[in-house]
């Protein structure tokens, strides 16, 4: 959904609002982008306010967190499938190692993943005072950041500025396939730990994220590692991140983690859990790669192994490229399914799903303008196929799944 849509439907929204209910469009709709930037996206976590005043969305708006309480460090994070019940929370708390209490505090978050540009990025939401508490002390205290977050933006960590695809007016396309939701970056902060971008509850559910699928856990003087020791028979097969190893080295390679991706991909990639398993690879759940994984031969790229939901309007495409009398213009494939992080992060790549394929790697390689036919892109992206070519810093040989197209 485009931000004209999205503009629509909270124009129809708010015609069938209770009366006297407050309903507006998002704010600063000026054509003065410099007048926009200023007054929309606060960029540093300063602690100091700046001038302007919040987007808002009327029907995505939560009241303000008030003022800042204790702050808590943010040791281990869980992640689940479904809502983690109250008594398993309650569970988690009485817990103790050595005799000391080993959870100090504990926030409930709703947690999933959105796809932009080849990266698959973590959003969470959850009640604003409690994940501020989680927060380091300059993000917690940027007041501007929670007054937006409660009129219903996003804050995006602060390392990703500059490396997200907005679009001009500031808007941040969260979801995956044709069901995707504009909203507006209203500040670049830290976030809590691998956490890239954070919405109210309001927006969790817009969004479709599971409902209160995460834990964000304070273990005081107990080592997280100690802990997890004592949560396996609590939570079972849960995935749990010890956020100090994450600082430092990377997602702990002895558990796996999950993924769960909001928009309209959810079906075509359902819970991904997955386990690091060095050089930047991951090794997904072999229970996951039977349901979604398939080995096809397919006109022009021969063999070629995908996602499942993927290949049927792949093999449209190459079909109408062949019949096009361009078979030529095709001259391998670099591949489709390859679990692994983009380089230098902890960030999945839609390779890791199925949903992504490189072509012609050789004379299309990233940063360039590359030698792909443009009547090879167009059918592409008729059959459902974003270009890299068209992003901001450009990746030619890759094409990935934008929405699904069922061939007639």
């Amino acid at each position: 959904m485009g931000v004209a849509r999205f503009r629509a439907r909270l124009a129809l929204v708010c015609a069938v609002a209770v009366a006297g209910a407050a309903c507006s469009p998002p704010a600063n709709e000026s054509t003065d982008d410099t007048t926009n930037a200023a007054s929309s996206t606060s960029t540093e976590p300063t602690g100091k306010d700046e001038p302007g005043q919040p987007t808002t969305y009327a029907v995505h708006q939560v009241d303000p967190p008030g003022p800042r309480g204790a702050l808590h460090g943010d040791d281990l994070l869980l992640v689940g499938t479904e809502t983690i019940p109250d008594d398993t929370i309650e569970k988690i708390e009485r817990i103790r190692v050595a005799g000391e209490k080993a959870v100090n505090a504990v926030a409930r978050l709703s947690i999933g993943q959105f796809a932009a540009e080849n990266k698959s990025y973590r959003i969470a939401a959850g009640d604003l005072a409690a994940y501020r508490s989680f927060m380091e002390q300059r993000g917690a205290d940027f007041e501007q950041q929670w007054e937006r977050l409660a009129a219903g933006e996003v804050s995006v960590a602060e390392e990703l500025k500059d490396r997200l695809p907005l679009d001009k007016d500031g808007y941040l396309e969260v979801g995956s396939g044709e069901q995707t939701f504009p909203i507006h970056v209203g500040a670049y902060s830290p976030q809590v730990g691998t956490i890239h971008a954070f919405v109210n509850e309001e927006w969790g559910e817009a969004l479709g994220l599971p409902k209160d699928n995460a834990l964000v856990i304070y273990t005081g003087g107990i080592s997280p590692q100690a802990l997890k020791k004592k949560l396996v028979p609590i939570v079972g097969d849960i995935s749990m991140t010890d956020l100090d190893i994450v600082a430092e080295s990377g997602i702990d390679p002895n558990t796996f983690q999950t993924a769960v991706l909001v928009g309209t991909f959810a079906e075509a990639v359902g819970v991904f859990r997955y386990t690091p398993i060095g050089g930047g690879r991951v090794q997904p759940d072999p229970a996951w790669v039977r349901s979604h994984i398939i080995t096809e031969t397919l006109p022009l790229l021969g063999k070629i192994t995908c996602n499942k939901y993927m290949m049927p309007q792949l093999r449209a495409a190459m079909i109408e490229i062949q019949d096009a009398g361009l078979a030529k213009e095709i001259d391998y494939h670099v591949g489709c399914y390859y679990p692994r992080f983009i380089a230098g992060s902890t960030t999945l790549s839609n390779h890791s799903f199925g949903l992504a394929i490189d072509i012609n790697s050789l004379e299309n390689q990233r940063g360039t303008v590359g030698e792909m036919h443009p009547v090879v892109v167009q059918i592409m992206k008729k059959w459902g196929f974003a270009w890299g070519g068209d992003w901001s810093y450009t990746d030619p040989m890759h094409f990935e799944l934008e929405r699904i197209v069922r061939p007639g």
